[in-house]
């Protein structure tokens, strides 16, 4: 039975030498909204398996030929996903814990009353529902923080990445992630962490400028009820939260120095006590810290540990800043207008010619975090399906974006920005021809009337 034929009902394979089992259980199945396959062999099961959908198996565990186990094993190879019930004699706990031990998802007693049936049933299918949830979560996870979402054409990123991709497979190195704020640490610290055999653990990620210096402690180790005034308790901390996964300590030149001795013994240990116990906890996390600061400047000035320091850089990767990367813009132009399409509900097709040109001659001090704010205030001012230079908030002020809209005329504010090498009166008068078509949506003559120039001339240009 194929599942178009079942309609929306899920299929039991029910599995018996015993034809008045099969019969009865069919039966009340049948009577509870299930399509019901029966098979009178393991080997006649096997078949149906391969020519059909099936949600979840009940087998017999003592059949002639193909026993349960044995079918229970093969099912285990061939069709992993599938729930099994082994039915197994009344009394024979050995037998159930054998099933069970073989990978069964669960067992019944023969014979079995129809409501304990139908539990169990239940039971393994939602626990069916749920593994694939998590399976398509999982993929979801790795598909979103996949290297390959770090989109970029810059060699500098590129061997980031690459040396990214080599230290992800090293569970237990701690890696350092250098770069100014917005150039995308804790994206490539997922990266690390979904691209390693810690992947199915969490990831937790602590902002250490983020958390005042006299909660942090608690914060990451955690405290036991009484453990200070207001602690009416037990609360595990981010270390607790981390488990067999990963944690980011991010802006890590932050930390205090009383918590940098602590986290070098975490590091070195790999032990931790919680705030007010002695007993220690096992911290089997990957730590992956990064940072703003120049932290061999910080540990000259004595402000950051030089034991620390040491143990933290052994595998350091310094992501370059956008301005350095530029012919990465295009691309995460791109990516951001694709996921602002979706927010949005926009047809955002594309920016204008002279709205590149401007993204791609300012400096982005606040790196791709200010690019990203950026279009996505565009994209939600702009009304058609293009952005424009005008609908770009970069290097002005909202009084001189204001002044500079096609419909204030006592006052016009143009930005010119060329490379020093690229910098000509030619250069310029394209620059000013290019703004003022951006300025009237590509309608030349309207751009002649406001340059105050022959529209021949402007053709020419």
């Amino acid at each position: 039975m194929k599942n178009e034929e079942a309609g929306s009902r899920e299929i039991i394979l029910v599995v018996d030498d015993e034809d008045v089992t099969r019969f009865m259980m069919d039966l009340e199945l049948s009577r509870r909204g299930y399509a019901v396959v029966q098979a009178e062999s393991g080997d006649k099961a096997l078949k149906i398996l391969r020519e059909n959908t099936v949600d979840a198996l009940i087998t017999d565990q003592e059949m002639p030929g193909m026993n349960g186990l044995e079918l229970l094993t093969r099912v285990k190879v061939e069709h992993p996903g599938i729930p099994v019930i082994v039915l197994t004699a009344h009394g024979s706990v050995s037998k159930a814990v054998a099933s069970i031990k073989q990978g069964a998802d669960d067992y019944l007693q023969k014979p079995c009353e129809p409501e304990e049936l139908l539990a169990v049933l239940r039971r393994s299918l939602a626990f069916r529902r749920m593994r694939e949830t998590n399976l398509r979560l999982r993929d979801h996870l790795l598909r979103l923080y996949s290297f390959h979402n770090i989109r970029t054409r810059s060699p500098r990123m590129e061997e980031c990445l690459k040396l990214a991709e080599k230290v992800a497979k090293s569970s237990q190195t701690t890696v350092c992630i250098l770069g100014e704020s917005g150039t995308g640490k804790e994206v490539l610290a997922r990266a690390i962490h979904f691209a390693g055999e810690r992947m199915d653990e969490p990831f937790v990620a602590v902002n250490c400028a983020g958390i005042p210096a006299g909660l942090l402690e608690s914060e990451l180790f955690g405290h036991t009820k009484g453990a200070f005034t207001g602690a009416d308790r037990d609360r595990p901390g981010r270390f607790a939260a981390a488990g067999n996964g990963s944690l980011l300590l991010d802006e890590i030149g932050d930390l205090p120095m009383d918590l940098q001795g602590k986290l070098l013994r975490v590091l070195q240990e790999r032990v931790y006590e919680r705030l007010g116990s002695s007993k220690p906890v096992r911290a089997d996390f990957r730590i992956i810290v990064a940072t703003h600061r120049s932290l061999s400047d910080m540990v000259k000035a004595g402000s950051f540990r030089e034991d620390l320091f040491h143990r933290i850089s052994a595998f350091p990767i310094s992501l370059p800043p956008l301005r350095d990367r530029r012919e990465d813009i295009p691309l995460l132009v791109e990516h951001f207008l694709e996921k602002l399409r979706d927010e949005l509900g926009k047809p955002l097709s594309s920016l204008s010619s002279s709205a590149m040109e401007a993204l791609l001659s300012y400096p982005w001090p606040g790196n791709i975090r200010e690019l990203k704010n950026c279009l996505e205030r565009a994209a939600i001012v702009v009304d058609g399906p293009v952005i424009r230079r005008r609908h770009l908030n970069i290097g002005r002020s909202s009084e001189k974006d204001s002044a500079a809209s096609p419909g204030s005329d006592d006052v016009v504010h143009l930005e010119v920005s060329l490379d020093r090498d690229a910098f000509s009166l030619d250069a310029v008068i394209d620059r000013v021809l290019s703004l003022s078509l951006d300025r009237f949506d590509n309608n030349k003559s309207k751009a002649a009337a406001w340059l105050k120039v022959d529209r021949k001339m402007f053709y020419r240009r």
